[in-house]
């Protein structure tokens, strides 16, 4: 974590992040974490949903505080002319605008990329959709749920003998949002050469097939198409969930040469990393159900943290299937940094996670979480930024434009 006195990698930068839920927002979420001055605007009749999501406590959504961390929140109603004048005006003076709205409602707005760079010629717009800017589908609703079906992720997550399930968290989302950051940052290193902006355009499905590894040529070159297995890898063994004597599952991955001839080692059976049905990547795949057997077969006989503690000293990665209680608790989080707590003015002291990745000289850092009331910054951001009077504020609050 950064001291309170050291400059921020992003600090100097502004964003304007339109939107709700998750995809932008978590955009605005990783540049604020490293100072980028993220100004989240929200309807001042339709807050953004993310503010009821997740568990709740006292009535306070517990998301919304992870979400929205280290952001001014405003509201400015984008869908009534006075609105779209003064988002005009604070375009002038921003770095990076972020949408993540059905393509063609910025352009309903009178906010089309070609009119705010008109304003701002070095404004980033980042956009985020379901199905991109272009395309036969792109006016189409799409949330992280279908990017993740159409995508392909979908259908190889679970077990082959059920229907596709879905991983646990937004996932679709998450990788559209860090697509995304990636391209805005790369827009913003190439403006310091041309003194332009540019759009961002990622999709949904397209941030999650780009993680899909070999689908596409294992189908058109080889005729495979990779289906749901469960806990395992096609082909990549051993690679599994393991259960042990004391009746809990850890996860060990020994599929390459030198740490399965380690792993043997640990099991107590070094002969198996030369026998013929071992001794190879390829050789290992082809017999993977009989190798999970033989290794489950040690597992059962040791309780799992003795286990754990012969795979770590033979070098071979291993692990628990952590709960929140096991994170909350294990040491290397503490010590990373990875859970941290900030004051809430209605919850007190509220933990969420820390910051990634970690930068050495210039890290970043969670100063606040997300504003617990809509608008708490209306009279600073307009005031400050836009040199409104508080006349002029409470006019526009009177108006219905924030």
């Amino acid at each position: 974590m950064g001291k309170d006195n050291e400059k921020l990698p992003l600090e100097g930068v502004r964003v304007l992040e339109l939107g709700s839920l998750l995809a932008g927002p978590f955009s605005g979420r990783l540049l604020a974490d490293f100072g980028a001055e993220v100004i989240k605007v929200e309807s001042p009749d339709k807050a953004d949903p993310m503010r009821g999501w997740g568990k709740d406590k006292n009535g306070t959504g517990l998301w919304w505080p992870i979400q929205s961390r280290n952001k001014k929140s405003i509201t400015l109603n984008l869908r009534i002319e006075e609105g779209q004048h003064i988002l005009k005006d604070m375009v002038k003076d921003a770095d990076i605008l972020i949408e993540n709205f059905r393509p063609g409602t910025m352009e309903k707005w009178n906010l089309s990329y070609e009119t705010l760079s008109g304003i701002n010629p070095k404004l980033i717009m980042m956009r985020t959709s379901g199905f991109g800017q272009t395309g036969p589908y792109k006016h189409r609703a799409g949330f992280g749920s279908v990017g993740e079906a159409m995508g392909g992720l979908r259908n190889v997550t679970g077990y082959p003998d059920r229907a596709p399930t879905r991983i646990g968290i937004s996932v679709g989302d998450t990788l559209a949002a860090l697509f995304a950051t990636i391209g805005c940052l790369v827009a913003l290193h190439e403006r310091e050469h041309s003194g332009k902006g540019q759009v961002v355009d990622t999709a949904l499905y397209e941030s999650v097939f780009s993680v899909m590894e070999s689908l596409i040529p294992d189908y058109l070159l080889a005729g495979y198409v990779r289906e749901r297995m469960g806990n395992i890898l096609p082909g990549v063994a051993p690679s599994n969930i393991y259960y042990t004597k004391d009746e809990t599952y850890i996860v060990i991955g020994g599929n390459a040469d030198g740490v399965f001839r380690r792993l043997c080692e640990a099991m107590g059976q070094p002969e198996l990393a030369d026998d013929e049905r071992f001794a190879t990547h390829e050789a290992r795949g082809k017999n993977m159900k009989m190798l999970d057997l033989m290794i489950e077969e040690w597992t059962k006989s040791v309780p799992a943290q003795e286990a754990l503690a012969l795979l770590e000293e033979k070098g071979v990665p291993s692990g628990l299937i952590y709960s929140a209680k096991d994170i909350v608790e294990d040491p290397h989080y503490k010590a990373r940094e990875m859970i941290v707590s900030v004051e809430h003015p209605e919850l007190g002291d509220f933990p969420m996670p820390g910051v990634v990745p970690k930068l050495s000289r210039t890290p970043g850092k969670v100063k606040y979480p997300g504003a617990e009331k809509l608008g708490k910054h209306n009279a600073e951001v307009y005031g400050e930024l836009l040199g409104f009077s508080q006349e002029k504020i409470e006019e526009l609050i009177e108006m219905r434009v924030i």
